[in-house]
């Protein structure tokens, strides 16, 4: 936000060029041009997909490890620390961080999957 706010001054109040500013901000003259025309006051980048390329040869392994736990109580089932620890020693070279986020993903699309539901059986009456 402080960013846009430096552009748009330097172009409008200092009347700089764009490439000036660019070069001053580290900016790219791409983004001082978006900037200097849009009125938005903040550009947020969200990725879309996030790239696990340590992960994918270990992902079915760590796939088969959360459906044991799918089954188990609560208490029981293993943590994102745990499960990385496991993976550690099999030979996974990555970091916590993309384990958790798998984790939960597969959370999530295990969620979605199987719900859970409990349909009563009715009993009938006699004489009726």
């Amino acid at each position: 936000m402080e960013t846009i706010r430096k552009t748009r001054q330097a172009y409008h109040r200092d009347g700089k060029p764009i490439r000036q500013i660019a070069r001053e901000l580290r900016l790219s003259k791409n983004t001082v041009k978006k900037v200097i025309r849009s009125g938005e006051t903040a550009f947020p980048y969200e990725r879309s997909l996030q790239p696990r390329p340590k992960l994918g040869p270990y992902e079915e392994r760590l796939s088969q490890l959360l459906a044991e736990d799918r089954d188990r109580p609560h208490r029981q089932c293993r943590t994102a620390q745990i499960l990385f620890e496991e993976l550690q020693r099999e030979g996974f070279p990555g970091g916590y961080d993309s384990v958790r986020r798998y984790q939960r993903q597969w959370l999530e699309r295990e969620k979605c999957r199987q719900a859970k539901a409990f349909i009563p059986r009715t009993r009938r009456l006699a004489g009726g």
